[in-house]
């Protein structure tokens, strides 16, 4: 099993920061590929950025250049800095994890089986 907790989540005004944090626990190899996905209100998940065990990153083409997924290994922590918030941003975020989602690549498409509660951002104009 795997457990995710998401922290760090706000209010912010467009064009500030925020920085995302998941707690992972469990099995390792299943948190070989880890994610960021957001989703609004009557909306399906969005794939927000990717990262794989080998370093390999994706992004939404809606953040490029603006966030960017990192991975804290000794402290079992991923992490989304989000920079330059547009109201757009707007969301609740949820980590993501599985040991598959990245076999050929990250992918913003994957099947992640192990899912965070989320945390809210919202971005004012």
């Amino acid at each position: 099993q795997v457990q995710l907790v998401e922290s760090g989540g706000g209010s912010v005004q467009a064009g500030g920061s925020l920085r995302l944090s998941c707690a992972a626990s469990g099995y390792t190899n299943t948190r070989a590929c880890m994610a960021w996905f957001r989703q609004t209100p009557g909306k399906s998940h969005e794939g927000v950025a990717v990262l794989a065990k080998d370093g390999r990153t994706v992004y939404a083409d809606s953040v490029k250049g603006r966030f960017t997924i990192s991975r804290d290994n000794d402290k079992d922590t991923l992490h989304l800095q989000m920079n330059n918030l547009i109201p757009e941003d707007t969301a609740m975020y949820f980590c993501a994890a599985d040991k598959l989602a990245c076999l050929y690549g990250p992918n913003l498409h994957g099947t992640f089986n192990y899912w965070g509660q989320g945390t809210q951002v919202t971005v004012s104009s």
